[in-house]
């Protein structure tokens, strides 16, 4: 079997959190009396961490204290209200459940903060996820590799047996700099013409296809 590890993204990956994120978002810009954003702008703006997240969302002329001034109030509110809509996409759970049976190992690598990726890793994988990090002061979040290297290093993983899976460009691009092959998936927060585009080594766009790939490569 070529692989033994696999690294998921999390958001638009294992679970669908748009609604929970364009909540807490509009909440914060309701209450300092910015001009609220649709959940499309909110889904485009999602992916390189929560302080692009909040600085996509305040107008563009907005000073860098302010964008992290607002940056905390969303953190907070988030962290408190971030189970409120989220669940795993369809067959996700099941993917997992089979995946981990069959003796791989599970990792996530997020750009949402730390705490709130362990988190919300408990709540839906716990038992499941073997190693799990978001963006933190220690090091560079994706595309960087630097989270996706400190997973592997937890999980005991080497890169040639590690099969990393996202929804974005960003994903791609991540496990490009990792020396990974990367799977996009369709069903999350980005095209699928964007992923080939980036280069994608595989496309799915179902979670069973993700085993198939697991024990059917050589």
């Amino acid at each position: 079997m070529k692989y033994d590890t696999i690294l998921f993204d999390l958001d638009g990956t294992l679970l669908n959190t748009l609604d929970d994120l364009f909540e807490s978002v509009n909440a914060i810009l309701k209450q300092e009396r910015y001009e609220l954003r649709t959940i499309e702008e909110i889904r485009a703006f999602i992916g390189d961490g929560a302080k692009m997240l909040m600085k996509r969302s305040l107008p563009q002329s907005s000073p860098e204290e302010e964008v992290s001034r607002c940056l905390e109030l969303f953190r907070c509110h988030y962290v408190t209200n971030m189970n409120n809509s989220t669940s795993p996409y369809d067959g996700i759970m099941e993917l997992l459940k089979e995946v981990k049976g069959q003796g791989f190992k599970i990792g996530v690598v997020s750009n949402k903060p730390d705490e709130a990726t362990r988190e919300i890793c408990r709540m839906f994988f716990d038992g499941i996820v073997d190693a799990a990090t978001g963006d933190n002061h220690e090091r560079k979040k994706k595309p960087a590799p630097d989270n996706v290297f400190e997973v592997m290093r937890q999980l005991g993983a080497v890169p040639e047996k590690t099969l990393y899976v996202g929804d974005s460009d960003t994903d791609i691009i991540t496990a490009r700099n990792a020396g990974l092959k990367s799977v996009g998936v369709t069903w999350g927060f980005r095209a699928k013409e964007l992923l080939i585009a980036e280069g994608a080594d595989y496309i799915v766009d179902q979670p069973g296809q993700i085993l198939t790939l697991l024990t059917n490569a050589v």
